[in-house]
């Protein structure tokens, strides 16, 4: 006990008598000092006291897919920070191969007592998945936000880039600069925002009179080496340009190309999605279409304090839009 009452006032700030009176339920403490000695207790691991269990903490989940793409780290920054201007400290869990499921996260997520949750890639995206937790989630009334593109039936609060508009873009820049053999690399097949890309993109081919069949249009992984196998098959089907779903798989393209002895932007012209950190600083810097994360964790944050003030539960999806950003990875096409 003597130990729990040093490390919740070191972590607080405040006497070790302090900390006795807030998990004794005494008088005389402010309500902030209170809510700090509380998050602190959940921050640190220790339980709280029966009485108080049933208390939201001022901690707030937030589920990642991974960190090695850039984006997700940008987007963890931009929601920490919000997270932190209104009080609350967020719980990061990443989900690794072989490692924790999401749904063991959300119940460690709820022995915790978080105030919320916000998912920024996971099981929601993907059709052929099981979505129990999400029903959980539900049924508790947690307040919760996704990111980028939930199926049908989870109507959680949601906030995407426009999935759509960014292959419009992507595509129609390579159209403007004469490319009539256009590839299309995917994340997999049951996951939404691929979903979308890949009809926006059929939408595009018919619009301009070009051919995208099967052979012009792969799904993989959102990673470098996934990236760099499946755009081999597009160079296999003759492809000038080649428009990827996320700058690690567009990297891995390049890769691909320089394996083959090609060259880009001169022979084949690349575009990815994020404009994560660095594509800048890439050889050759990278055409992307850039996600506005600023804006898109602004409104995340919003969407749960909303919910939070409310305890309402809201099924918009508010769209923000893309920005195509030119670099040296596109080129006209050659004749």
């Amino acid at each position: 006990m003597s130990r729990r009452l040093a490390d919740v006032a070191r972590k607080v700030g405040v006497s070790e008598a302090t900390v006795s009176r807030v998990l004794n339920g005494k008088p005389g403490v402010s309500a902030s000092t209170r809510d700090a000695v509380l998050t602190a207790l959940d921050v640190l691991g220790y339980e709280r006291p029966t009485k108080l269990r049933g208390e939201r903490a001022r901690l707030v989940g937030l589920v990642m897919p991974e960190l090695q793409n850039p984006i997700f780290p940008a987007l963890a920054e931009a929601i920490g920070g919000g997270l932190a201007q209104n009080g609350y400290t967020p719980v990061l869990c990443i989900q690794t191969a072989g490692g924790i499921s999401e749904s063991d996260y959300v119940e460690l997520l709820l022995h915790q007592q978080v105030s919320g949750v916000i998912f920024a890639g996971g099981a929601y995206a993907q059709a052929e998945v099981n979505h129990d937790h999400y029903e959980r989630l539900r049924e508790l009334k947690l307040p919760t936000v996704l990111v980028n593109a939930p199926i049908d039936g989870l109507d959680f609060a949601t906030v995407s880039c426009d999935d759509a508009t960014s292959v419009e873009q992507a595509f129609g820049h390579l159209v403007q600069l004469g490319h009539e053999r256009i590839g299309i690399l995917l994340g997999p097949n049951d996951h939404m925002p691929s979903q979308r890309k890949h009809a926006a993109a059929l939408r595009m081919a018919e619009r301009h009179g070009l051919e995208l069949g099967d052979d012009r249009i792969v799904h993989s992984l959102y990673s470098l080496e996934s990236g760099q196998t499946a755009a081999t098959k597009l160079l296999a089907a003759g492809v000038t340009g080649i428009v990827c779903a996320s700058d690690p798989m567009a990297l891995g393209a390049v890769r691909a190309v320089r394996r083959a002895g090609l060259r880009v932007p001169e022979d084949v012209s690349v575009i990815g999605y994020d404009d994560s950190a660095l594509m800048n600083c890439t050889e050759p810097p990278l055409t992307t279409v850039r996600q506005p994360i600023e804006a898109m964790g602004k409104m995340i944050i919003e969407l749960l304090m909303r919910q939070m003030s409310s305890e309402r539960a809201i099924g918009d999806e508010v769209f923000f839009a893309p920005e195509l950003v030119v670099r040296g990875s596109t080129a006209p096409a050659r004749r």
